[in-house]
């Protein structure tokens, strides 16, 4: 039975402390003088400061391919004296900029995390007394003091006294280390226990934590998005380029004047432009973050949104994300004589109740729930001593002897009482797999007997098996990187299911896959970074999750850096998602969200290349057809409002996320946009033939016909394109329904109105409107095919 707190201060048993280094034989550390030489040499011990200006930061919003293009109007139009154009087009520039802002900053963030991680204070030894310094002033060869609950300030050398330490959120390394004389550790280490001297040999930038840091700054990925946007931009501006040559040209043939020509270049150059495409993302993304958030899913930066449909591979931590960085007692082998409940309630009583000691801890947390009625009760306590590896107490047991227990290492303990060949193959067995076995012993000091082996681990979450097998179903790998030794990982890697090859320890080898192991063990933050980059140079898109200082750099270069609800606040800052509740199914929810968001974008994206391919060779049949602009810059802008700004909301269209990663294929995309936009064209140059033909409409009734049929064929286009299937198989979003409903009203009454153009009847407007409808159920015919052999899905 575990010796309850309550009966143990009943009997006030004498509990020491840990031993203290000695003073006396301490070095002298540096005098006042030589440490302001030193800190001239070597800086302040903290992060430089590079965070980029707020001002900076917005005006490169506007320094991009669609900005760019936006200026060019804006200033071809206030050369034309067209200033109400020219403000609107200002406002949807101003638009896109202050939708994309807030984005930015992250690597910023980070590297403020890791600035506050370090210890604000340190005990120094200088001009031969101690003294308490803010941590920036430490400098190499300065002697300092660190005891319980501390982190260190500096990389340091162990000068004397004994300290357990808990690296793992800078190593990977599950168990916290003993660290005597002699040993080097990081900054941002935390002593769980003891107390110590030690020589700062490393600050600021040149610490461990220092060069993590730098990796943070410079890790970057260029997001999927933004290649999306780029091709598509590029893609569109080359084409417009030629049609706007063709159109000059044409123009100069049929002797049209400057003062003609260049409203129609004008025309031209906003018709091509996908002037809402930014903004689209980043609205998609952001209402995909809102969903999210009732998974206990947040992500910081938002093109992790769209960037979790693409990951086909996952890079897992192991240390606190698929375990839960707690040792847990994991198996009790009992000796002839004892049984398990009486095994863990003699090592509660020989361990500190303190809760500093996380294998303490564990042991204690394990003896509550196998309580025993005739457990000894407590007289004294040592702690742990890593001089002589074990701790012990002396207890009376029920019958009123006095027993001495002890608790420790098994070659250690079995020096005290005799093992048996099977008790010393069963200890060895409990190693091999990974475990820290301990050894425990009690009964009369001069006649101890072996009572049994505790070992304990860090286990596997409950839910990272499942997770595992629910990605592969999606179609995502999952890959285990971790700084802990290969024994350990590969016992928690085929606990969760990861059962393929395990890197050799040393070099990763060059141009290594994913495919190739499932195991990575002994990596450092370096090489958790460059095996990011690694992955993405062949091709794939990477998730990076991790709870640690160590995972960072990793988190912050992988294109999906998550971090799990224990990570430290540099995890989280590095990485685009952090889980805000416990356990690994957000995930899940976020690969799956992803990919909605991921079906929407694209749906906008194909609509928007449709679009502006039709509008821009409009211009060339329409002035082919009446010897002048088809549209003037007004009407186009009216178009970019109406159709690129309220068709926005196919970003809350209903749609089904893809059962495989998703992949940008601009190229396919381009190619759908080319063959679709046939039909589109050809509906609208049909309805104007019939307006010039037919109905003899003049110039100005026709640009107002080119304008309703724009209109009204985009938005049956919209309905086509919105589904892979046919477009009765699902029901568009609410929001869809809305906004095409205004677009075609606001169309109509501008139309009917006479309002920035001529008038139309009302019964051609509504005729108008039923053929773009039947036009509708007509292209989703040829859409299915078209899309299927393009792999657009």
């Amino acid at each position: 039975m575990a010796v309850s707190r309550s009966a143990q201060s009943a009997a006030q048993p004498e509990r020491k402390s840990d031993p203290a280094p000695s003073k006396d034989n301490a070095p002298n550390g540096l005098t006042s003088d030589e440490a302001r030489k030193r800190l001239a040499q070597f800086g302040p011990n903290e992060m430089p400061d590079t965070r980029e200006h707020p001002l900076q930061m917005a005006l490169k919003k506007f320094w991009a391919p669609v900005p760019w293009m936006l200026e060019v109007v804006i200033l071809l139009q206030l050369g034309l004296g067209d200033f109400i154009e020219a403000a609107v087009i200002a406002g949807l520039l101003i638009f896109n900029a202050a939708l994309g802002l807030f984005q930015e900053g992250r690597a910023q963030a980070t590297l403020s995390a890791l600035r506050s991680r370090l210890a604000m204070n340190a005990q120094v030894h200088r001009d031969g007394a101690w003294t308490t310094l803010p941590a920036a002033g430490l400098v190499p060869g300065d002697l300092i003091k660190i005891s319980l609950g501390a982190v260190v300030a500096a990389d340091i050398h162990l000068t004397s006294g004994e300290v357990l330490l808990d690296q793992s959120m800078l190593t990977g390394e599950s168990v916290p280390v003993e660290a005597g004389a002699g040993t080097q550790t990081y900054a941002g280490a935390l002593v769980r226990r003891g107390e110590a001297l030690a020589e700062v040999t490393a600050t600021g930038v040149r610490t461990k934590f220092g060069r993590t840091a730098e990796l943070v700054q410079t890790a970057h990925v260029v997001s999927s998005q933004q290649k999306a946007v780029l091709r598509v931009v590029r893609n569109l501006a080359m084409f417009s380029g030629v049609i706007i040559v063709i159109l000059v040209g044409y123009a100069s043939y049929i002797k049209m004047t400057m003062a003609e020509i260049i409203p129609l270049v004008l025309t031209a150059v906003l018709a091509s432009i996908p002037v809402a495409l930014p903004a689209t993302f980043t609205l998609a993304s952001a209402i995909g973050a809102r969903a999210l958030a009732k998974f206990g899913v947040l992500p910081t930066r938002l093109s992790a949104v769209d960037e979790a449909a693409t990951m086909n591979v996952l890079c897992a931590d192991k240390t606190g994300t698929l375990t839960s960085n707690e040792l847990a007692v994991t198996t009790v082998k009992s000796i002839q004589g004892f049984d398990i409940a009486h095994v863990l309630a003699l090592a509660a009583i020989a361990s500190s109740d303190s809760g500093q000691d996380p294998v303490d801890a564990a042991i204690r947390k394990a003896a509550s729930g196998n309580t025993v009625s005739d457990a000894p009760k407590l007289l004294k306590f040592v702690p742990f001593d890593p001089a002589t590896k074990m701790s012990e107490a002396t207890a009376k047991d029920a019958t009123g002897n006095t027993q001495r227990i002890v608790k420790g290492a098994f070659a250690v303990i079995i020096g005290l009482a005799k093992a048996s060949p099977t008790d010393t193959a069963t200890e060895k067995e409990l190693e091999d797999q990974g475990l820290r076995v301990l050894a425990v012993a009690a009964g009369p000091p001069e006649a101890m007997q072996l009572a049994g082996l505790i070992a304990l681990s860090d286990p596997p979450r409950s839910d990272s098996a499942a997770l595992i097998m629910q990605l592969q179903t999606l179609g995502v790998r999952t890959v285990m990187i971790t700084g802990d030794a290969a024994a350990t990982a590969t016992i928690v890697a085929r606990a969760v299911g990861l059962n393929d090859a395990v890197c050799p320890p040393g070099a990763i080898p060059e141009n290594v896959k994913p495919e190739s192991f499932s195991v990575f063990a002994g990596v450092l933050p370096e090489d958790k970074y460059k095996l990011v980059k690694a992955f993405q140079q062949g091709g794939h898109t990477i998730g990076m999750c991790g709870d640690g200082a160590n995972d960072a750099p990793a988190l912050r270069q992988a294109q999906m850096g998550i971090a799990v609800s224990t990570a430290t606040d540099v995890a989280k800052s590095a990485a685009g998602m952090v889980l805000t509740e416990p356990g690994l199914v957000g995930i899940v929810a976020a690969v799956k969200e992803g990919r909605i968001t991921f079906q929407r974008i694209q749906t906008y994206t194909l609509n928007s290349i449709i679009k502006k391919i039709v509008t821009v060779l409009l211009l060339i049949i329409g002035l082919m057809m009446t010897g002048h602009a088809i549209l003037t810059p007004l009407l186009m802008v009216i178009l970019l409002i109406t159709g690129d700004f309220l068709s926005m909301s196919l970003t809350t269209d209903n749609v089904q996320p893809s059962p495989m990663p998703n992949a940008w294929h601009i190229g396919n995309l381009t190619i759908a946009g080319i063959a679709l936009g046939v039909c589109l064209l050809a509906f609208c140059v049909g309805v104007l033939v019939v307006g010039k033909l037919e109905l003899h409409l003049q110039t100005g009734a026709l640009r107002s016909l080119a304008f309703i049929v724009l209109v009204f064929g985009s938005q049956a286009m919209i309905y086509a394109i919105r589904e892979r299937q046919h477009l009765w198989h699902s029901r568009p979003s609410a929001w869809l329904a809305a906004s095409s409903v205004a677009d075609i009203m606001i169309a109509g009454i501008l139309a009917i109105s006479g309002i920035a153009m001529t008038p139309l009847p009302v019964l051609m407007v509504a005729l108008t409107l039923a053929s773009a409808t039947v036009f509708a159920f007509a292209v989703d015919l040829v859409k299915v095919p078209v899309l299927a052999r393009l792999g657009i899905n």
